[in-house]
């Protein structure tokens, strides 16, 4: 049998899976990776990052679109640490990945070699947040094995990453083994029994309330959920940066639950009687800091139903805990029979009305009308773009006004880190354009931009285009909102001195343009969808539009009143 060398066998091994696209920086520890890429650079790409927390973003993006885990190669030491954010991203929010670490030979292991570190004990399952498994390939032999079961790993249960780490010496050695074949995930199905319960449970509650979202959903299940919710009148809810888990145009939609919350849902969540939490993990953000649903027991009823057998009771003891993945579960539900009259009618007509006053927005100052804004993206964006964003408050303006068709229209819409990672957004839009084709769009702020911005040069290296509108108000706006509530006027570390970000975007290849009144918006987003390069859109927000619901001085002004009435 011919033989060729372990690197060429592990990019083999990646296109039996059917990856045609993997993000990294190169390193001399997988050179033989590379120069597999090279041989088969036909049927995969290799996409050179500029930083590795930059390639781990878009191999995390990759991950949330396709449902098959995200590629990411890095070298070992500084390149792994710098790639662990796009991990740690990928555990929080559920997506299948892959890193990849070229490691140091296995002849100088254990010596603190030249960037040597344990990736066990820094990646490893007891860091309770890092990868789902580490496994260190040491036989060449055994790659096509390794790199199947990280493929099952990252894509079973609840998904997420893992991390194979390849000695630079197994990469160089001959082999004579082949691919395995292409794994599909296991789905697990709802027990009937179960599925009686909840019947019953539905049947007593007067005031239900779906809460969608997590990892694993495709096309046909979001489909499958929505058919469940039209049979049973539910209304229904997003998870925190899973907006486009059930379609926002939708007359049973109810809103997002997560940060800026709107009130009239915050209460909603509250009154609920029985909640259906169908695939979030129920994590902070989603819970209103576990004040929502009180944990480790709800006031409201509660059904959890979730990929993963260990995430059910963990944190919260469901009255009914159903295992069982989305395909699965949505398919299950879809078959729910239905009674010829709900008790809850007006309850679900209302929380949808409480969604459409939440689009509302609030009269805030300056020359900027970020409402205005989004109103515009959602009339001139196709329903098809790929939206994403890093952390930070500008986030909440298209949180809180756009609306996403979704999943259900057969399309992933949202790349958002519930994680709250900052710089997510600009590689992720690079990723997304580059492995669909599809309209690409970023929010990002100053701060936030300038965590991963060197990535618009890959962008034009290799042919793609993203348009990022970049709300420049001079500061890291959350911590300074935090800043103000607790420590008001005591102003240390949120001030940025920012760059021309006009000036930066044109010196990557991208077109540059700076607004500062509303009305000139609307001529650039068009001009942006035209051109075949990417667009940054600088847009100058008053500092004063802390959020989508108030002001900065306001927030000082109640924190004085509190310290005085409190008696400091």
């Amino acid at each position: 049998m011919t033989s060729k060398i372990a690197g060429h066998l592990l990019v083999e091994c990646l296109l039996a899976q059917g990856v045609t696209h993997a993000f990294g920086v190169p390193g001399e520890s997988y050179l033989a990776v590379l120069d597999g890429f090279h041989l088969h650079r036909e049927a995969i790409e290799f996409v050179t990052c500029r930083q590795e927390g930059g390639a781990a973003f878009m191999a995390e993006a990759q991950g949330k679109l396709t449902g098959r885990p995200g590629i990411c190669f890095v070298t070992r030491g500084p390149g792994a640490t710098n790639a662990s954010i796009g991990v740690h991203t990928a555990f929080q929010d559920s997506t299948p990945m892959i890193l990849f670490v070229g490691d140091v030979a296995s002849d100088t292991r254990d010596r603190e070699a030249f960037q040597e570190m344990d990736y066990t004990h820094f990646f490893g399952p007891s860091t309770k947040g890092m990868a789902k498994r580490v496994e260190r390939v040491d036989h060449a032999e055994r790659l096509p094995e390794y790199v199947a079961r990280a493929f099952a790993t990252a894509m079973n249960g609840r998904p997420g990453p893992v991390v194979l780490v390849l000695p630079e010496d197994m990469l160089t050695q001959a082999v004579t083994a082949q691919p395995l074949g292409r794994v599909e995930p296991v789905q697990a199905w709802s027990d009937p029994g179960a599925l009686r319960s909840l019947r019953e449970m539905l049947l007593a509650a007067r005031q239900p309330l779906v809460i969608a979202g997590g990892g694993g959903w495709t096309p046909q299940s979001a489909q499958a959920l929505q058919r469940f919710a039209e049979n049973w009148q539910l209304p229904v809810t997003n998870a925190f940066r899973f907006q486009d888990t059930f379609d926002n145009h939708h007359a049973l939609y109810a809103g997002d639950v997560g940060i800026g919350i709107g009130p009239g849902l915050a209460q909603r969540v509250r009154d609920a009687d029985l909640i259906l939490a169908i695939g979030p993990r129920l994590g902070e953000m989603t819970t209103g800091a576990y004040t929502l649903l009180q944990a480790p027991k709800t006031r409201q009823k509660l059904v959890h139903i979730h990929a993963s057998a260990e995430e059910l009771n963990r944190v919260y003891q469901a009255d009914l805990a159903i295992h069982a993945t989305m395909n699965a579960a949505a398919r299950s539900l879809e078959v729910l029979t239905a009674p010829t009259e709900l008790a809850w009618t007006d309850w679900t007509h209302a929380a949808h009305a409480d969604y459409q006053h939440n689009l509302e927005p609030q009269s805030l100052p300056g020359a900027i009308d970020m409402p205005a804004i989004v109103a515009l993206l959602q009339k001139h964006l196709p329903t098809d773009a790929v939206l994403t964003n890093g952390a930070g408050n500008f986030a909440s303006w298209m949180h809180r006004f756009y609306k996403h068709h979704g999943l259900v229209k057969g399309f992933k819409t949202q790349l958002a880190p519930t994680v709250g990672a900052m710089g997510y957004g600009v590689p992720a839009g690079i990723a997304a354009n580059l492995l669909t084709g599809r309209v690409a769009f970023t929010i990002a702020g100053d701060g936030d931009f300038l965590m991963n911005g060197q990535e618009l040069a890959t962008a034009v290296q290799h042919g793609g285009k993203s348009i990022v509108v970049l709300l420049n108000n001079g500061m890291y706006g959350t911590i300074r909102m935090h800043q103000e509530r607790d420590y008001p006027q005591h102003v240390t570390g949120s001030k940025l001195q920012n760059p021309d970000f006009v000036a930066l975007a044109e010196a990557y290849g991208y077109v540059g343009q700076r607004i500062e009144r509303t009305q000139d918006f609307e001529s650039a987003l068009l001009g942006a969808l035209a051109r075949p390069q990417g667009t940054l859109i600088e847009v100058m927000l008053d500092p004063e539009v802390i959020t989508t619901r108030g002001t900065l001085s306001a927030i000082t002004q109640a924190a004085l009143a509190k310290q005085k009435n409190d008696g400091y």
